[in-house]
């Protein structure tokens, strides 16, 4: 890094201007742009994917559940990366592939190829997620960090509302498929201007262990529960000797996980941190925000489209409340808090607005006007905004320049299991109420359930129904949908309490990148 002439002479690379930052911070936010628009972009146009690609409900759960899966379990390990090498190339290679696996996506032809490839685009999506909010905490100190959460939510806004208003417009105009390739150019303009203008210390060279083991266990292991979270009371019974099988598989093998991560020389997730009281009651808050922010995405589309009968285009637009509620309260909390430097007041009525979202959520039906539905995801959004960035800059706050990556990467991970488990659970029982209610629905109208694939368990395309048989359809999406919000309100309730038993630590005023060098500069003082 270049110094400002004022400052010190003995502290190179720690005075950046706010024009270095802002060149620093473009690379990684164009990176962070990319992997959102790469999952956003399909959410309008999935119940038309797979509705093309013959799927159901349950297939429609796992097009999504898929990435959410290999971005969680992949999370930690991209943050472990983060503290042993170059944290720019791990950067560029999750960008390649998220957005490879993505266009090789838009090549499927039935919803297995489409589930693959999705899932590992979850891989790239999982450094990302974990990398860019690191590389971020490099370059800025967490007291200075509001002041660019405008040009975070910028970001972030343009891209969970560009993407499914693009991705409508996509699917509307020349097929779903193209939806797949559209972050190709955005992608290779990431990793360009990373390699222009991110420039990092050196990581110290040294031998590096990666813990193969703890990875595999840890991915075992929460990949049988999300499993069993899925086809449990859908392809078994809740209680049966496969969910015996799966819950016992899945406990027996996160416990071998413990016990290896507790004795491997670099593990994938440090069970010291679990000491750390902020990180802790962070993480059961984070489940929280993963499971409104992404389970509304993936059950709005569908709210839209089934119960409303509407376009992707007209489901994109419906985002826009959310994501304007997001935007403007992420950028006034952050200004507010490098102001007063204080951050866990904002966090609890941000716990308490997104409770109150999620309940408001949850007394809609087909009929409720658009602007009611649209006020309420206004609400959501703002709890979400006052949540998201300001749990991982506590953890940050209160870790060394050495952990930073592996904290970090914690937060991401359990928000992503959380949004993974939720959208498995959330669906395994929108799915089992749909079908019901349908069933019921057509029986009192005298017509069999075969007579349309929504009885079976296909996602129904309600614009070829007849009136009566769509109305059925519509009231039960309806119904379903807003009934799942109502049970993930308690979430929202454990995630509040949990912050209020948070404590504010002062923030501090020192990048990463200073906190390196610093330490850098210990190491070879005389003395040291």
């Amino acid at each position: 890094m270049t110094t400002p002439p004022s400052a010190p002479a003995t502290t190179p690379g720690t005075g950046m201007t706010h024009r270095q930052t802002l060149e620093a911070l473009s690379g990684i936010l164009l990176g962070m742009f990319v992997s959102v628009l790469a999952t956003t972009v399909v959410s309008s146009s999935l119940p038309r994917i797979v509705s093309d690609l013959d799927g159901s409900q349950e297939s429609f759960t796992w097009v999504v559940t898929a990435t959410l899966l290999t971005t969680t379990v992949s999370t930690p390990l991209w943050g472990k990366l983060a503290d042993l090498v170059d944290r720019k190339l791990l950067v560029q290679i999750a960008l390649t592939i998220a957005v490879v696996s993505s266009a090789l996506a838009g090549l499927s032809q039935n919803v297995g190829t489409l589930i693959t490839f999705r899932a590992f685009q979850g891989l790239g999506a999982g450094g990302l997620t974990a990398l860019s909010t690191v590389l971020i905490a490099d370059i800025i100190s967490p007291r200075e960090r509001g002041r660019y959460m405008g040009i975070l939510g910028s970001v972030m806004g343009i891209s969970m509302v560009g993407g499914p208003l693009l991705g409508g417009v996509i699917t509307d105009s020349i097929g779903w498929r193209w939806n797949f390739y559209v972050g190709l150019p955005f992608a290779i303009a990431a990793i360009v201007v990373l390699q222009r203008t991110l420039r990092l210390p050196g990581v110290p060279r040294r031998r590096v262990s990666i813990d193969i083991w703890g990875a595999v266990l840890i991915a075992t292991g929460i990949s049988l529960l999300l499993l069993w979270v899925t086809f449990a009371g859908h392809d078994f019974d809740w209680a049966s000797w496969q969910t015996a099988a799966m819950l016992g598989g899945s406990a027996l093998t996160l416990v071998a996980a413990v016990f290896v991560e507790k004795h491997a020389a670099e593990p994938i997730i440090p069970l010291a941190l679990f000491r750390n009281r902020t990180l802790v009651l962070a993480v059961i808050a984070s489940v929280a925000v993963g499971l409104a922010m992404i389970g509304t995405s993936v059950f709005l589309s569908q709210y839209m489209q089934i119960a409303r009968g509407k376009t992707p285009t007209e489901s994109g637009l419906m985002t826009i409340p959310m994501v304007f509620g997001l935007f403007a309260v992420s950028t006034v909390v952050g200004q507010l808090i490098s102001r007063t430097g204080r951050y866990k007041g904002f966090m609890i009525a941000g716990g308490v607005v997104l409770t109150t979202g999620l309940l408001l959520l949850s007394r809609i039906d087909y009929e409720t006007s658009f602007v009611v539905v649209g006020a309420y995801l206004m609400i959501l959004g703002a709890g979400v905004g006052a949540l998201m960035q300001n749990l991982v800059l506590a953890v940050q706050n209160t870790l060394s320049i050495s952990e930073i990556g592996s904290g970090t990467a914690m937060i991401a991970f359990f928000r992503t299991l959380g949004g993974a488990i939720g959208i498995s659970a959330l669906g395994a029982v929108l799915s089992h109420q749909v079908t019901a209610s349908i069933t019921t629905g057509l029986a009192e109208l005298g017509v069999p359930a075969s007579a349309m694939d929504g009885g079976t368990g296909s996602i129904p395309d309600v614009t070829a129904l007849p009136e009566a048989v769509r109305t059925v359809v519509e009231k039960a999406y309806g119904d379903g949908i807003a009934h799942i919000f109502l049970v993930a309100a308690p979430l929202a309730v454990i995630a509040t309490i949990a912050i209020i038993f948070m404590k504010e630590i002062p923030l501090g005023t020192r990048s990463g990148v200073e906190q390196l060098l610093e330490e850098q500069a210990d190491a070879v003082a005389p003395g040291a």
